[in-house]
């Protein structure tokens, strides 16, 4: 397979990327507000269904999706909140990013709806139990909490979900012909020389 080498005629300046697409309308640039107000404390008690994205220090990203019962999210202030680490496979890519570069960001969804809530801030590693004690699920707090300090908040337009027709479960496909996660883990072992007992 010969790969794309896509250094060739990039863009490589914010000049020419307004050049091509313009410059956004007052009133986009407006809507981001630094504070958590009342429309957005809704939306995130609501919302069952999150993503958090995530950097090292040497900027190779992660993003990873995250699911709660709806207020989930302890949310302390109009400029903090609290995102519980549940118990999960222990890779905590997240967490060691954070560790090392303490920038996020938080996309938030509501079923049904089709416009999000994104967050950008930033993240500490806590582990405070007057905090944690507050967030228990099935009787368990969890070990670590991150802690969000809020830098930017805004309603992003419902474009996205609306073409992807994601809550039309009319327009789903059909996942029977796909692998199954089982298939998939399976095939990433043995790409690693993994042997795998099927």
């Amino acid at each position: 397979m010969e790969l794309i080498n896509f250094s060739t005629d990039a863009i490589t300046s914010e000049e020419e990327v307004r050049e091509l697409v313009g410059t956004p309308h007052e009133y986009v640039v407006k809507k981001s507000i630094p504070v958590l107000d009342e429309h957005c404390k809704r939306f995130i008690e609501m919302s069952p269904l999150y993503f958090l994205s995530t950097s090292n220090a040497e900027g190779q990203c992660d993003v990873s999706p995250k699911g709660d019962f709806p207020c989930g999210i302890q949310i302390l202030n109009n400029k903090q909140l609290v995102i519980p680490d549940r118990p999960g496979n222990r890779r905590v890519d997240s967490i060691i990013n954070i560790l090392s570069n303490p920038h996020i960001g938080l996309l938030f969804l509501i079923p049904g709806l089709e416009e999000v809530l994104r967050i950008n801030g930033r993240a500490t590693i806590i582990k405070k139990p007057e905090l944690l004690n507050n967030m228990s699920l099935n009787g368990k707090p969890p070990l670590l909490g991150i802690g969000v300090d809020i830098e930017e908040c805004f309603i992003h337009c419902s474009r996205a979900l609306k073409k992807s027709k994601v809550w039309n479960t009319d327009s789903w496909p059909n996942t029977e012909d796909l692998p199954s996660w089982l298939d998939i883990f399976h095939a990433a072992l043995e790409h690693n020389g993994v042997e795998v007992k099927r």
